[in-house]
């Protein structure tokens, strides 16, 4: 009889340790062909040591993509990951119930080439310049809470509401991976207009509540205002 296949099938590592991220992230999608789901300790382990900027840019890429169900995961991996950061812990471990998360197989290639696709421009274009804005010290005291913010607002259940946190956070990582402030300066950008959706969201589904649910229900009641 043929053995069963292992459930958890970690993508084989590509040769040649000392190709560039983005070339050894792009082998790496390419041998993920026909495998079982990965877990995204198979693809933190793929992508290189823990730190705080690289982990930001591997839990917020999946986020940027339409994966079902990923949000309210890694949103909490994020707010956790902020929290780290705030105590001064360059390094952490993913936690292990995000670590164990799965990806199917085109799923995780999909990461993993957006994620090469953004180490590659950062290596052409991210250079060392504001290096006080990606300092440790700024990891710390002000993009910490930033982290924890928008790890609140991919948790949200809000229509598109990933896209532009995630999108933050993955600049972010990659400005403090390059020492790039620039690259800071664009995530906080990006963090604003995150905001901006999320409250025009709110509001819309606050008034939209107003006039259907609660206006004709106070009008039911008799206590409805005038004026």
């Amino acid at each position: 009889m043929t053995p069963e296949p292992a459930l958890h099938t970690p993508p084989p590592e590509p040769c040649g340790p000392g190709l560039p991220l983005h070339r050894r992230l792009n082998l790496a999608a390419d041998a993920l062909c026909g495998q079982r789901p990965v877990t995204l300790g198979d693809l933190a382990a793929l992508h290189g040591p823990a730190a705080a900027s690289s982990l930001l840019v591997l839990l917020s890429v999946p986020c940027v993509l339409p994966v079902p169900g990923v949000g309210n995961v890694f949103g909490l991996a994020l707010m956790l990951l902020a929290l780290a950061m705030w105590r001064g812990q360059g390094h952490a471990p993913l936690p292990p119930r995000v670590a164990r998360c799965e990806l199917s197989g085109p799923w995780a290639q999909r990461v993993l080439r957006l994620l090469a696709r953004c180490y590659a421009l950062a290596e052409r274009l991210a250079r060392p310049r504001l290096g006080l804005l990606a300092s440790p010290r700024a990891s710390r005291s002000l993009l910490a809470p930033k982290v924890g913010l928008m790890g609140a607002l991919i948790f949200l259940p809000i229509p598109l509401g990933n896209v532009l946190p995630a999108l933050a956070l993955v600049l972010l990582g990659l400005g403090l991976a390059f020492r790039d402030g620039l690259a800071v300066i664009l995530a906080a950008v990006a963090g604003v207009g995150a905001l901006a959706w999320t409250a025009a969201i709110g509001t819309a589904a606050w008034a939209a509540t107003w006039a259907w649910v609660a206006a004709p229900l106070l009008r039911a009641l008799g206590l409805e205002t005038g004026g």
